[in-house]
């Protein structure tokens, strides 16, 4: 009876640690949700990372650091990650106590799309997509700080 109970609640408890990200298992339905123009006046930063890509995950903290500093204002940060698997990225997020919204994009067709994302991409990660109604601001490249992507976030910010 205990092992039952136990099972069941572990089993509960997976679930809900699964539905904590979305999965885009086609690049097109990710680019109608995410990255299309939006009438509203919200700043999107979009960033492409990995778990396996040591830039990615040492900026990681920069982008938690501008959601806690942006978060009463039409700032939203989305992270994608390009990983294999949910459960990998599910354990990462969990041991690095991310807050900010993951999904995870597992179209594994990356020459039929990465050019959708910004035709000058080279493939490579990091990348960050700052997108506020139609303005783009793409950048191929790792973060250092917080002021080096406040920096490029205020660029787009600040337009009406």
């Amino acid at each position: 009876m205990r092992i039952t109970i136990l099972a069941f609640i572990l089993l509960i408890s997976t679930s809900t640690l699964f539905s904590q990200i979305k999965v885009y298992e086609k690049f097109d339905d990710f680019e109608k949700e995410l990255l299309q123009p939006t009438n509203d006046d919200t700043l999107y930063v979009i960033n492409f990372w990995a778990t396996w890509c040591i830039p990615c995950v040492k900026e990681l903290p920069y982008f938690e650091q501008l959601n806690q500093k942006y978060k009463n204002e039409k700032v939203k940060i989305i992270l994608v990650s390009l990983d294999f698997t949910t459960e990998q990225v599910i354990n990462f997020i969990n041991k690095k106590n991310i807050k900010n919204e993951v999904v995870l994009l597992t179209d594994s067709k990356t020459n039929t799309w990465i050019e959708k994302v910004d035709s000058s991409w080279s493939g490579a990660i990091p990348i960050t997509l700052f997108l506020k109604g139609k303005q783009k601001d793409f950048h191929e490249k790792d973060y250092h700080n917080l002021e080096e992507l406040e920096t490029d976030l205020l660029k787009l910010k600040t337009i009406k």
